[in-house]
């Protein structure tokens, strides 16, 4: 297996959008932020922070309230040293007991060692019936 470290092939790209995916849908905040440099820029939606530690605070409580959480990401587009992905991921609402489908984009940028360094996230969710899931 190559290094998923820049400059990106095709194939490496691929292969750092599946590693992605692999460590969301493990739902271990912890596991996740060791893919991010340690200082971090994070933008999800209208949050804004930076560094690990605020990675881990913020993913342990989105998977608090997204429960049967399930992802899969889509290569969009790369360069040397970023990379563009479209997602989708369903999620039961843990207090309200509501079905969601959460559509999106990301854009992605590494350092040389391929940890991201920063994290831009854009999405919108849409209500769904449970026997509506795709994934």
């Amino acid at each position: 297996m190559k290094k998923l470290i820049p400059p990106f092939t095709k194939e490496t790209a691929i292969a750092k959008v599946q590693a992605a995916e692999d460590a969301w849908n493990s739902k271990n905040p912890e596991k996740v932020s060791m893919a991010y440099t340690i200082d971090s820029e994070w933008r999800n939606r209208d949050q804004f922070f930076k560094g690990r530690k605020a990675i881990v605070a913020f993913l342990t409580d989105k998977w608090k309230d997204e429960t049967y959480y399930k992802l899969k990401k889509y290569l969009w587009s790369f360069t040397d040293n970023r990379i563009s992905v479209r997602f989708e991921y369903e999620w039961q609402d843990g207090e309200s007991g509501q079905w969601l489908r959460t559509h999106g984009n990301e854009h992605w940028e590494f350092d040389k060692e391929g940890k991201m360094q920063v994290r831009d996230m854009s999405a919108n969710d849409i209500k769904i019936n449970e026997n509506e899931r795709r994934i």
